[in-house]
């Protein structure tokens, strides 16, 4: 086996309501890639439990504070009908969301790391839909890889500049240190 061959295997589990926190999973995927095998879903495509895997990696956008709820993703469908604000609502949008997804799952992986898409503003404002996360899989018994990680959007819900190289280096680090801390 070569160097460059990826023995570790994560799953990125995400939500996505106008395609920020998808780009963002897609981005952390490719700085994952020359580390880990890895595949990205949508919450509703996820199963409840990744027996085979070494690490889980689940994002969010964020609602009020923390994960989106039924009524939040109703809004954001509002939003996506209303033309003044230019935004498509993603396929599926409006269906189960990661906090009802977290209810349902069996056995996490041993390991995990959490990210959201959040408003450009200091995070006691803004909420973080990643620390809801990481406190869910904290109390199912998964371990945190590393510290969860926010990614920008403006009032408009588009990601700030920056922010799409900033997951891809996220990645890297992500697969960087997976890479020292599972057996090969």
């Amino acid at each position: 086996m070569n160097d460059t061959t990826p023995v570790a295997r994560a799953a990125i589990v995400y939500e996505s309501m106008f395609g920020s926190t998808r780009r963002v999973a897609e981005a952390i995927a490719d700085g994952l890639r020359p580390f880990v095998s890895v595949t990205v879903m949508k919450v509703k495509d996820a199963p409840e439990a990744f027996p085979d895997i070494d690490l889980l990696l689940i994002g969010a956008p964020t609602h009020v504070h923390s994960l989106s709820r039924p009524s939040t993703r109703v809004e954001a469908a509002k939003w996506g009908d209303d033309p003044e604000r230019r935004l498509t609502l993603e396929p599926d949008a409006e269906g189960i969301g990661v906090r009802e997804w977290l209810e349902t799952c069996g056995g996490t992986p041993a390991r995990f790391a959490a990210f959201d898409t959040r408003a450009d503003m200091t995070e006691i404002f803004s909420g973080s839909a990643a620390a809801a996360i990481d406190k869910r899989l904290r109390r199912l018994g998964s371990h945190r890889l590393l510290a969860k990680h926010s990614f920008l959007v403006d009032k408009d819900s588009v990601l700030v500049a920056g922010q799409l190289d900033d997951a891809r280096e996220w990645g890297r680090t992500i697969g960087e240190t997976l890479r020292t801390t599972v057996a090969v």
